[in-house]
């Protein structure tokens, strides 16, 4: 019997204070489309307030070459961990995952330098769907440019 429940994990460093970081993909994610805009074409609030617990986001993002949408509910958000946890509730990860949920946690690494941490964690609906390594993959990217973003800010 193959296992259908996973977790991936990587960490990415990054030339930005830890606490930015954190704002930036919890409370201004809509601008992550002016800072990616091949990567975020929107992100827009369906419900609730930005960076606030049980909000509901909708995401307009270009992965593997093809325009798709997630449209996810703010889990968790820990400020003083600089920490905020994803739950995708519509959208085509969910065609073929039962449960898909995003943790990002940045730590400060020095002044100017973060140290952030990326989990993935999904169930799959069959054995027969990949582990979604492109995909952690892609927010790991997507971090590395908000990174680079932060640092040219002043």
């Amino acid at each position: 019997m193959s296992v259908l429940f996973g977790k991936l994990e990587t960490e990415v460093e990054i030339n930005a204070p830890a606490a930015k970081y954190h704002e930036l993909f919890t409370r201004r994610p809509h601008h992550l489309s002016n800072i990616k805009p091949d990567k975020i074409q929107s992100c827009d609030l369906l419900e609730g307030q930005w960076g606030h617990l049980g909000s509901v986001i909708h995401w307009n993002y270009c992965y593997d070459g093809k325009t798709t949408v997630a449209t996810d509910l703010i889990e968790a958000v820990d400020d003083e961990k600089n920490s905020v946890t994803f739950k995708v509730v519509d959208g085509p990860l969910l065609e073929h995952y039962k449960s898909f949920r995003l943790i990002v946690q940045a730590t400060p690494k020095g002044d100017q330098r973060s140290l952030v941490h990326l989990v993935v964690e999904y169930e799959k609906l069959h054995d027969q769907v990949p582990d979604p390594h492109s995909l952690l993959q892609f927010v790991a990217d997507l971090s590395k440019d908000m990174g680079a973003h932060l640092s040219s800010q002043p």
